[in-house]
């Protein structure tokens, strides 16, 4: 990052807009960290110099791997939110693709060992950002640390530690390398704004984690900022002001002391059940990516995990976690969750979330092919492994298994005699295991959705993936801008879908839950209530005010709401009805226009 682009600080104040990964405000002085990239040498290796450019590397790897095993200790006992998120880089460091591949280009190439590392480096991480997923695209920042930390090593260059932090600051940055959020002073980060990032990004937990008001994906914040400089961060908008004016900021002031009295207040609820004014009760839960998310999820009073997202094993750079693996990271979540019941769903790999090791997906059109239970279902030893490890990990805690993107009974049927396959292997090796999990799906596609009754048949229970079910009924790439408008959960298509599967779940006595964003968007709740959904799983800092919104309304007046509303033929006079309704009833719209 070039110094001068921060010569060029805006004089006036600004509103900027970007991704609201942790919700809260934040008023402070900004600490603009640029830890910037060195200079790297390119100069040709004599072949009787090779051997030393290898030791050299070998020197690096084993002083970058001490490295951060001191930093997996030290913060292990602040939180046990941080240490786990390195194990990726220690597991890339001793990776031998990874590192073969650079001893071997220095090898054919003759240039020294620097070079060839970022070159490496920027090709696999740029290879990652051009991604269509978006978990995808913030690992590669995984790949920039790693690389990283070996050239600071291989360059004597001593690394700026945010864990110094002496006073109270808002940290601006380009971009913030997984380590350093880990080993940042997070008494003193009153609030995070970046030029890059998503909800998915390490940033994007940690600031969750340590609830945190963080902005990122502001593309150029970090040249518009000076240290010192006032900024006020808005993480349930979006928005971060930079030089804001004294009215402004008052006007801000206000807002935080309003929030933070409403968290209080919220908190408040947390020992209380999900319980509408008539009675009917409503398990709260929650989305988790990693296991390290736990402790936010029991904070503020889920009443389990209603998605795990196991893929996240796969994702990591090296070998596929093996039946071991996969069983410690499961049992360890199962057990952390005080026997809360947590609902693990089955690799949803595919798409652009391909793991390395299974090569490339090279199909025309991936969010419609190769993945999810199709590619389980044609790598039975991967499939097994999982189900394996899953079967083993239930003696630990309430587990309950989870099938993505099933489009007919046909896929379900193949899952099932898997299961029963490696439950009769277990049995036969004699090991232990809780015979009657509950197994069942995800409804995301339409053919799903229509043939609810048929699938109700062979399944313990419905979740609802309103991100793909929403995006294949209307056919729209919610990750293409120029459409992205059309993308709408109050489309009187999307509300009849959902009214069939609920219903008829009901019918054969299945509950059903939903897991998509959709569940823990406030504005969407009393509807999802009329509807009849009986589970909302969402990110574990929205349960809070959903929870406060059930416990406010009665079941006669959210089926009322969507009598009406189901009467209605556009979502624009949807969107316009529900919005009026709760901000009338709950005050939903907290913050001036």
């Amino acid at each position: 990052m070039n110094t001068f682009v921060v010569q060029y600080s805006c004089t006036i104040m600004q509103e900027l807009n970007g991704i609201s990964v942790s919700p809260g405000i934040a008023i402070g002085k900004a600490f603009l960290y640029l830890d910037e990239t060195p200079n790297i040498p390119r100069y040709r290796v004599q072949k009787h110099d090779l051997e030393g450019e290898f030791e050299r590397l070998g020197s690096a790897i084993e002083r970058a791997v001490e490295e951060l095993e001191n930093i997996q200790s030290g913060s292990a006992s602040h939180s046990s939110d941080a240490p786990k998120f390195l194990d990726s880089h220690l597991l890339m460091l001793q990776d031998e693709s990874f590192i073969g591949e650079i001893r071997s280009q220095v090898e054919q190439s003759r240039f020294n060992v620097e070079w060839v590392l970022r070159r490496n480096a920027q090709k696999l991480a740029s290879k990652l950002a051009r991604s269509d997923d978006e978990y995808l695209r913030d690992r590669s920042v995984d790949i920039h640390d790693v690389a990283k930390r070996l050239l600071d090593h291989l360059m004597f260059r001593e690394r700026i530690s945010l864990a110094d932090l002496s006073s109270e600051v808002i940290l601006v940055a380009h971009d913030l390398l997984p380590s350093d959020a880990i080993a940042m002073n997070k008494r003193m980060i009153r609030g995070i704004v970046l030029d890059a990032g998503g909800k998915t990004s390490h940033t994007a937990i940690l600031a969750r984690s340590f609830e945190i008001p963080a902005v990122l994906g502001l593309s150029n914040i970090s040249s518009l900022v000076r240290t010192g400089e006032e900024l006020i961060v808005d993480g349930n908008r979006g928005r971060v002001v930079t030089k804001p004016t004294t009215q402004l900021r008052e006007r801000y002031e206000r807002l935080q002391s309003e929030w933070q009295r409403r968290e209080v207040q919220l908190m408040g609820l947390n020992d209380l059940p999900a319980e509408t004014r008539d009675g009917k009760l409503i398990q709260l839960k929650a989305n988790i990516e990693v296991p390290e998310e736990v402790e936010a999820v029991l904070s503020h009073g889920a009443d389990g995990v209603g998605l795990y997202r196991s893929e996240f094993l796969f994702m990591r750079p090296g070998p596929l976690p093996d039946e071991e693996e996969q069983f410690a990271a499961y049992s360890t979540v199962l057990k952390s969750m005080e026997n809360k019941p947590v609902t693990i769903r089955t690799l949803d790999l595919g798409a652009d979330k391909i793991a390395r090791s299974l090569g490339e997906n090279d199909d025309d059109n991936p969010i419609l092919g190769w993945r999810a239970i199709r590619l389980c279902l044609s790598m039975p030893e991967l499939f097994r492994t999982q189900l394996r490890a899953l079967y083993r990990a239930s003696v630990y805690g309430e587990l309950r298994i989870m099938f993505p993107m099933i489009s007919g009974i046909e896929e379900l049927t193949q899952a099932l005699e898997m299961v029963e396959s490696v439950k009769s292997d277990l049995k036969r090796e004699k090991v232990t295991f809780r015979e009657d999990l509950p197994v069942g799906i995800m409804i995301e596609v339409p053919s799903a959705a229509m043939t609810a009754d048929i699938l109700a048949r062979k399944s313990d229970f419905f979740s609802i993936g309103t991100n793909d079910l929403i995006q294949y009924t209307l056919a729209v790439d919610r990750g293409n801008e120029k459409i992205a408008y059309l993308y709408e959960p109050f489309h009187p298509g999307v509300l009849r879908m959902l009214k069939l599967i609920i219903d008829d779940a009901h019918a054969k006595g299945l509950s059903v839950g939903m897991c998509g964003e959709m569940a823990g968007d406030p504005m969407s709740t009393v509807v999802l209530l009329g509807l009849g959904l009986d589970e909302f799983s969402m990110g574990a800092v929205g349960i809070p005010e959903v929870k406060r919104i059930i416990r406010s309304v009665s079941m006669a007046e959210a089926e009322e709401l969507v009598g009406s509303i189901l009467e209605m033929k556009s979502y624009v006079e949807i969107d316009e009805f529900v919005a009026q309704y709760m901000e009338k009833n709950f005050e939903l719209k907290l913050y001036e226009s």
